[in-house]
């Protein structure tokens, strides 16, 4: 993906840190859109989805964790990377950016190139799986959400429903932990009561049909879809 064509929404009540932000950013090329507050970050995050979102916590109106809490509640955003960016450095509050979502959490003040490499670095996800459309290719797996069909080392085969939703999710997140609570609520559906083993005993049968080596339990948490080394 062409750096014009990576989205980034970054979302600061002051006016400074805006400004050096996104000179640097546009300075390396990507396409930048800036909002001061919550409220404004929720609206124009609907209009342009964003690859990444770097944000605040404490802003006017409506917060960065609340922000960061709406954003994850609406699977639009699954695959938004979003990077706090705070002079708020208490335990609590890196407890409360990583509950409520976030994939990093920078402490101000920081130097614009440092902010520049935490960016190249956290974008660097988005080219970890290949995703076209409803088609997911990584290494030798293809998964076709349109088709419903797994294709490994050029053998083509179909999984139970539930099993290749599982699948599918964990893979358009790879390298990225995906948590028992989201899984319940993406594949089973919230209204459905799903137990953790029925969870554990789908990912054993795609370790068995896939192979082990695409799956990695993150204990008391969830799961993991990791490329595999060549």
């Amino acid at each position: 993906m062409k750096k014009k064509d990576i989205r980034i929404l970054l979302v600061d009540d002051e006016p400074d840190v805006i400004e050096i932000i996104k000179y640097n950013l546009d300075q390396e090329g990507y396409n930048v859109k800036t909002a001061s507050n919550g409220k404004e970050a929720l609206k124009k995050a609907q209009k342009n989805t964003p690859h990444l979102i770097i944000m605040d916590v404490m802003m006017p109106e409506m917060d960065g964790i609340e922000a960061c809490e709406h954003l994850r509640s609406d699977t639009t955003f699954n695959d938004t990377i979003i990077m706090f960016l705070t002079a708020r450095g208490e335990d609590y509050s890196y407890v409360a950016a990583f509950d409520a979502g976030a994939d990093d959490y920078v402490t101000k003040p920081i130097k614009p190139k440092i902010i520049v490499s935490k960016v190249k670095a956290l974008l660097r996800r988005l080219k970890k799986v290949e995703v076209n459309q409803d088609k997911i290719q990584v290494g030798k797996l293809i998964i076709d959400k349109e088709q419903y069909e797994v294709t490994h080392k050029g053998k083509t085969f179909s999984l139970p429903r539930k099993e290749f939703e599982l699948l599918y999710l964990l893979a358009s997140k790879s390298d990225k932990v995906v948590k028992r609570e989201k899984i319940m609520e993406i594949v089973w559906g919230s209204e459905v009561v799903v137990g953790d083993r029925t969870i554990d005993v789908h990912i054993r049968k795609l370790r068995e049909k896939v192979g082990d080596k695409y799956f990695k339990t993150v204990k008391g948490v969830g799961y993991k879809f990791v490329k595999p080394f060549k």
